[in-house]
């Protein structure tokens, strides 16, 4: 009964969240002089005029209106989410190589033309979410023809899984990262989770069964090499022969993958891989739990080869742990696991939320002095906090 209570709460806050943070990207993140919107905001929150813009920015804020105009019914949601499709479609979109560009200057010519195909994942998700609301044939045609791409030149059909980058007109790439903090191989976790994530959201739309096929074999792949199933943990980065670069562990990435990768199965209608999947998230969440702090909150990473932890919480870590820990108790039942939702939360609204100017800080260090990094940015969208209010709002049913 207690429970009952504490969620009927929590689905209330997050409600109100869901529209503060979309309220502050519509206030906030608009471009007025050079259209679409602003490449930067820092943590002092200062536009940074001429900043490069990046694809994923804008590929999650399609997203995220698109999903969240689905629950507040507004209409200025509605047209940013238009926006932010047409701004995508007219100077991502690489109509002569059938592309994206990873980044555009704010003048709106090409910068960085790479066809990174994490990005292409995410163009995919925001486009056949905002059809969903627009039934805009021109956004599923453009969703269609990049996941069409991704398995012409990305798919490797000898050992399975799905390359990192390639250059513009898709010859081979040397520079393979997302960024720099990753390791330069073929085949990575995280570029393989949003591509199922995408193709996944794409299928709700658009019922091909060949595209469904693919979602079963990408989560065979994904359960094959990417789930360490001794530990629970994720393997990160591989080279073509998956053959594995151990890396850290990211706590932020195995609870984001716990919930997420069931959702996939789900949508793919493979009864034999939603009982596996289900098995897993439980898995995963559980060992995700060895990166809890005593206040809630969720660390980034852990390096195990040097034995030490990075000593930070993320916002998006959050995020994902209060979707991955709700999605642990619905299928257990394990009161254990809603405490830490309710707790997480609170850690959120305590240190996360910046009360005073809308939007979430990117996090804190050990000391709970602030990481002064970006408000808006390539790697700071209202993706993956918008998401976990929208994500606990249908779950919750009380």
């Amino acid at each position: 009964m207690i429970v009952s209570v504490q969620l009927k709460q929590l689905k209330t806050e997050l409600s109100a969240e869901l529209e503060n943070i979309l309220d502050y990207w519509s206030k906030n993140s608009i471009d007025i002089q050079d259209d679409g919107f602003v490449g930067q905001i820092d943590h002092n929150e200062n536009v940074i005029g001429n900043a490069e813009k990046g694809a994923v920015l804008n590929a999650r804020i399609l997203w995220s209106f698109s999903s969240g105009y689905q629950v507040t019914k507004k209409e200025e949601h509605k047209k940013i989410a238009q926006r932010a499709f047409e701004y995508l479609s007219n100077h991502f979109y690489d109509t002569e190589f059938g592309g994206l560009f990873w980044s555009i200057n704010a003048d709106k010519t090409p910068k960085d033309t790479k066809n990174q195909i994490y990005a292409l994942a995410f163009a995919i998700y925001g486009l056949s979410e905002y059809y969903v609301i627009s039934k805009e044939e021109k956004a599923l045609e453009i969703a269609i023809n990049l996941y069409l791409e991704i398995q012409k030149h990305s798919y490797d059909p000898e050992k399975k899984g799905y390359f990192e980058a390639f250059t513009r007109d898709w010859q081979p790439i040397e520079d393979l990262r997302l960024s720099d903090k990753d390791a330069n191989e073929k085949k990575t976790m995280n570029t393989h989770l949003h591509i199922v994530e995408a193709y996944a959201n794409l299928f709700k739309v658009w019922k091909d069964k060949t595209l469904q096929n693919d979602i079963i074999e990408l989560l065979q792949t994904i359960e094959k090499h990417f789930i360490n199933t001794e530990t629970g943990h994720l393997r990160l980065f591989f080279d073509e022969n998956w053959i594995e670069k151990p890396d850290v562990i990211s706590y932020g990435h195995d609870i984001e993958a716990a919930w997420l990768l069931l959702q996939c199965a789900e949508i793919s209608e493979d009864q034999s891989l939603i009982a596996a999947y289900k098995k897993h998230a439980v898995q995963m969440a559980e060992v995700t739990k060895e990166g809890l702090d005593s206040d809630g909150g969720l660390w980034y990473e852990f390096d195990a080869e040097k034995n030490q932890l990075v000593a930070e919480k993320h916002w998006w870590v959050q995020a994902e742990a209060l979707i991955g820990f709700y999605n642990a108790y619905h299928l257990t039942g394990d009161e254990n696991y809603a405490d830490i939702v309710f707790k997480n939360w609170d850690f959120i609204k305590n240190h996360i939320l910046d009360a005073k100017n809308g939007e979430w800080f990117w996090g804190i260090y050990r000391d709970y002095s602030l990481i002064e990094k970006d408000k808006a940015g390539f790697w700071k969208c209202p993706y993956h906090n918008s998401r976990a209010c929208l994500e606990l709002i249908h779950r919750i049913k009380t």
